[in-house]
């Protein structure tokens, strides 16, 4: 017998029909910001209770509902967007049909406050079944729309009881929510759940589509983006997009698609899409899209699915190779080199050795503990070189340019330590049988070395009042502190402690600052190399990091003038250098800035040294800098034991001295001169010999720019004008003050100064792939 054919009842057809839009309250939130972004809203609030299912609350500030038009706003096939069959295909708003509030409405309880800009008061209505319960009355509020939709699928139990996992249905509105926030620039998005007060989402209105993809899926997806963009007026279409570079994958591909605005999707073009990723991209991984299409209206069907999640248009395919080659030829570009990011240091550097594995047994492993390969720490921070103990010598110079005299205009005389501190040193290239004579060589001088004290120290022992005898120095570690005298970085006794109280808050200054996680990196490395003089390699337990040795030694030799503050030992210079010529050599300089408008360099110069003069004694008892009767530099301290800075920066560090000092003001001037000392000091890049020209130069007895000093220093040519391999002293003296001397400050951690460049655990996973 044949079934009788009925005409459904209206309400269970409006529910049917309501059951294909709103699928899950995700939909009925796109639905509704649609509508907001029709009403031409440039703020959106959403709030959600129990991930949509028991609250769901939009407010905007559009354009509002009339009063009159409140009555049918809940009603199907009831809209301000079409009026004809027509308007179809020129339609440019996200609705047209009118069913959102109606289906809505026909699954929960709707609830509409609304205020346009004429309108004196807002009205409020509540709705069931798209009609509403009471006429609207008045109420209080702002220009815009609020719709609050209460107890979702009510009256449709198995939907309801299907969608029993809030936190995923949130997650969902969340996505739904950011990509509409990415796309439209310009306004705010906000998402939360009630009650909270930070919000999950939250966009700007004056953001960019770049910022908005920062903000939602991070600086890591942000700054591995291209731009892309292309028109073609023969298909009617103009792409405007982000891409993810070849450095960048994700597991599952990210596709935000939007076609004439509105958040679709498109299986075939994200199938050609990643087809051109599969040639750049490891196996399994996928690329992160941002693709806005404008496609003529005209060439476009919008009313293809009921969620409105999918459109049809002319000449897809076309489109679609358009837009692959498109991003094909961007991909190429970018591909000519990988860029690999370096991290600054965080700050609170993990210390954590829990992460870490030892490579040997540890008994603070349990015995059926594994030990995997990516956690193994293969390196040992206390192990030390045999080269750290036989320091390198130069060749001793021909006789022709140990007798020759230097040049007062030439490069500043050599220095050496006062009293035979530092023995004969360079930066040749050592065999067996050398090294063995430099060995015999060093080990009657270390007796020596140790007995070494500052010029000066017994005169000036005894005529001290700034406190000898009382109180302690700042408690600093140091290498040799288990001797009956403290001894200072340049390995000369101290001779009294200084109270001052500049003095005392420049070294609290130094401590407030100190950043533990830094320190405790710098205690526990082990060296790997100079990439240049600049830049150093180290590791620290399984990562390498890339040190800008330059900023740190300048920070090391500050500190070491802080602390060491009035008990330096002397450098002495082989042959006194006039001050008036190393003034004049700086104002020559392109670095110093000099115009003609600041007066000629001879009046400059002797201003310069009368200027020095008139500090020579406080500059000789504070820093141990000696300037003799003519104006003469004769000294400079002794800061780091064996170290010797580069002198061609000399001359420049006078006239900084008297430039760049405040000699007015107490700690003003001491930590000032501090900072030009300590700059003067510090291994720099243009002030260092290439490694290839640096040999040539040891050859002929002159290192890193010295000259064999005549009259009294011509004695001991071949000491003073060697000098240690910029390598070896950053290797073996710098490092060894970063270990034990250094305090470093805070700002190190992300300024650059300090740069994860790899991690072993990383690295396997790159090498898993191939």
């Amino acid at each position: 017998m044949a079934g009788v054919i009925r005409r459904l009842d209206e309400a269970v057809v409006n529910r049917i029909a309501a059951g294909e839009v709103i699928q899950r309250p995700a939909n009925a939130i796109k639905e509704m910001i649609e509508n907001c972004l029709d009403a031409k809203s440039t703020n959106i609030q959403v709030t959600v209770k129990e991930g949509g299912l028991k609250m769901i609350q939009i407010q905007d500030n559009g354009t509002g509902i009339r009063k009159e038009d409140m009555e049918i706003v809940c009603e199907r096939f009831t809209t301000s967007k079409l009026q004809t069959f027509e308007d179809l295909s020129s339609i440019a708003t996200y609705g047209f049909r009118g069913e959102a509030l109606a289906s809505i409405s026909h699954v929960a309880h709707v609830t509409i406050t609304t205020k346009t800009a004429d309108a004196k008061c807002a009205y409020r209505a509540s709705y069931s079944d798209g009609r509403p319960k009471a006429p609207p009355k008045p109420c209080a509020g702002n220009q815009g729309t609020q719709i609050t939709v209460e107890d979702l699928f009510y009256n449709i139990t198995t939907r309801r009881k299907a969608l029993k996992n809030p936190s995923e249905e949130y997650s969902k509105i969340v996505e739904v929510v950011s990509r509409y926030a990415i796309h439209n620039s310009g306004k705010s998005f906000t998402v939360k759940k009630q009650g909270e007060l930070v919000a999950d989402v939250k966009t700007l209105p004056n953001a960019t589509i770049l910022d908005n993809i920062r903000v939602v899926f991070g600086v890591n997806v942000s700054r591995e983006l291209i731009e892309v963009g292309c028109e073609d007026q023969k298909l009617a279409f103009k792409l405007y997009g982000y891409v993810s570079n070849a450095n960048y994958s994700v597991k599952k591909c990210i596709l935000i698609l939007f076609i004439n605005h509105r958040l679709v999707e498109s299986t075939a073009l994200k199938k050609a899409i990643e087809t051109v990723y599969a040639a750049y991209l490891p196996k399994n991984t996928h690329p992160f899209l941002y693709l806005s299409l404008e496609i003529a209206p005209h060439n476009i069907d919008v009313n293809v699915h009921p969620t409105k999640h999918e459109v049809h248009f002319l000449h897809e395919d076309c489109i679609i190779e358009s837009i692959q080659k498109h991003v094909e030829s961007k991909l190429l570009g970018s591909n000519s080199s990988r860029t690999y990011f370096t991290q600054t240091l965080l700050p609170g550097l993990p210390a954590s050795t829990s992460d870490l594995k030892a490579s040997g047994p540890s008994p603070s492993h349990e015995a059926g503990e594994r030990v995997y390969a990516h956690q193994m720490v293969r390196t040992d921070s206390k192990a030390q070189k045999l080269d750290a103990f036989l320091q390198p010598i130069a060749k001793a110079p021909p006789a022709s340019s140990s007798s020759s005299s230097s040049s007062s205009s030439s490069a500043p005389s050599a220095a050496r330590p006062s009293g035979g501190a530092t023995g004969a040193c360079g930066s040749a290239e050592l065999g067996d049988e050398e090294m063995l004579d430099a060995l015999a060589e060093v080990e009657p001088k270390e007796a020596e070395k140790m007995e070494t004290s500052a010029v000066g120290a017994e005169a000036e022992a005894g005529g001290e009042a700034e406190g000898e005898g009382e109180g302690e120095a700042a408690p600093r570690k140091r290498p040799r502190v288990n001797k009956e005298e403290e001894l200072t970085a340049g390995a000369t006794p101290k001779r009294r402690v200084i109270k001052l109280t500049s003095v005392r808050e420049l070294r609290e200054e130094v401590t407030e600052k100190n950043h533990k996680g830094l320190q405790e990196m710098l205690q526990n490395l082990a060296f790997v190399g100079c990439v240049n003089p600049r830049w150093s390699l180290v590791q620290h337990h399984t990562k390498l990091y890339l040190l800008n040795t330059s900023k740190l030694s300048e920070e090391l030799f500050y500190q070491i003038l802080i602390y060491d503050f009035g008990n330096f030992g002397v450098l002495r210079l082989s042959s006194p250098a006039p001050l008036y010529e190393l003034a004049m050599l700086a104002l020559d300089s392109e670095e110093s800035g000099w115009s003609e408008d600041d007066g000629p360099k001879e009046g400059l110069a002797e201003f310069i040294v009368d200027f020095l003069r008139k500090k020579t004694e406080m500059l000789e008892d504070y820093f141990s800098v000696e300037i003799d009767g003519e104006g003469n530099l004769t000294g400079l301290p002794l800061l780091l034991d064996r170290y010797v800075p580069a002198m061609e920066g000399l001359p420049m560090f006078i006239l900084r001295l008297a430039t760049e000092v405040n000699w007015e003001n107490e700690k003003d001037c001491f930590r000032d001169f501090s900072r030009e000392c300590a700059r003067f000091y510090s291994v720099r890049k243009e002030y260092t010999l290439d490694s290839d020209t640096q040999p040539q130069l040891e050859e002929t007895g002159v290192a890193a720019g010295t000259e064999a000093g005549t009259g009294s220093g011509a004695g001991e040519g071949a000491e003073a004008g060697a000098a240690p391999s910029w390598r070896w002293q950053v290797e073996h003296l710098l490092f060894k003050g970063f270990r034990t001397l250094f305090s470093p400050p805070t700002h190190f951690s992300d300024d650059g100064t300090v740069l994860q460049i790899a991690n072993l655990p990383d690295l396997y996973k790159v090498f898993e792939r191939c």
